[in-house]
């Protein structure tokens, strides 16, 4: 695999990557929702979810429609809630091994 496409997939990961983000994406998972269902959904902060929330967009996890004085947020589409969905496949195929690793920092 060229150096580049690896680049680009290293940041498609880091999108997924942190737990904020991940509650995100499960909150927006089925329905799309603004920046305060969001952040009443996942008991956050708003500068903090705006924060993650542009990551997301800029990774092109998530997109923004606006209406109104409102921003609504979903997933880009289906791989996306397929790829959640099969990482919570994997993962309960490995979460003993994940919870006994001590290399991984959380």
């Amino acid at each position: 695999m060229e150096t580049n496409k690896l680049d680009i997939k290293v940041k498609l990961i880091h999108g997924f990557s942190n737990k904020t983000r991940l509650l995100i994406l499960e909150s927006i998972k089925e329905n799309e929702k603004t920046v305060s269902q969001i952040v009443e959904d996942i008991n956050g902060n708003q500068s903090n979810i705006s924060q993650h929330l542009a990551c997301l967009k800029g990774c092109g996890i998530i997109v923004g429609r606006n209406e109104g004085k409102y921003c609504y947020y979903r997933l880009r589409n289906d791989h996306i809630k397929e790829l959640l969905t099969m990482v919570d496949v994997v993962l309960s195929d490995v979460e003993k091994d994940i919870t006994c690793c001590d290399n991984h920092i959380l």
